[in-house]
């Protein structure tokens, strides 16, 4: 099983982007689907976790700005991000529980770089 994340990029501040992660592999279903990001010299923290029943958590610095979303016939999340602030910048992460050949994981994805320019 696989976490692929995409959409990072460089965007300026005040601008959209929207973030894919998808789990590819031996997937049966996916359980809690989450987003986190390390900025550099920080830790790496909670942006947004979804479950299967569309209950949504956020950090409360994203909250009115960011929005999860869940795929879950194509076992994807989606991190839509608006009104991006410097202070967003880091490398984000997708996260996910997994039932793959009849056991529960969780796995990360690689990580896609968000840049937000003042």
């Amino acid at each position: 099983v696989q976490l692929q994340a995409s959409g990072g990029g460089l965007v300026q501040a005040g601008g959209s982007l929207r973030l894919s992660c998808a789990a590819s592999g031996s997937v049966s279903s996916t359980g809690n689907m989450g987003w986190y990001r390390q900025a550099p010299g920080k830790q790496r923290e909670l942006v947004a976790l979804l479950d299967r029943g569309a209950n949504a958590n956020y950090a409360d610095s994203v909250k009115g700005r960011f929005t999860i979303t869940r795929d879950n016939a194509k076992n994807t999340v989606y991190l839509e991000m608006n009104v991006l602030k410097p202070e967003d910048t880091a490398v984000y992460y997708c996260n996910a529980d997994v039932w793959s050949r009849g056991t529960l994981k969780n796995y990360w994805g690689q990580g896609t770089l968000v840049t937000v320019s003042s």
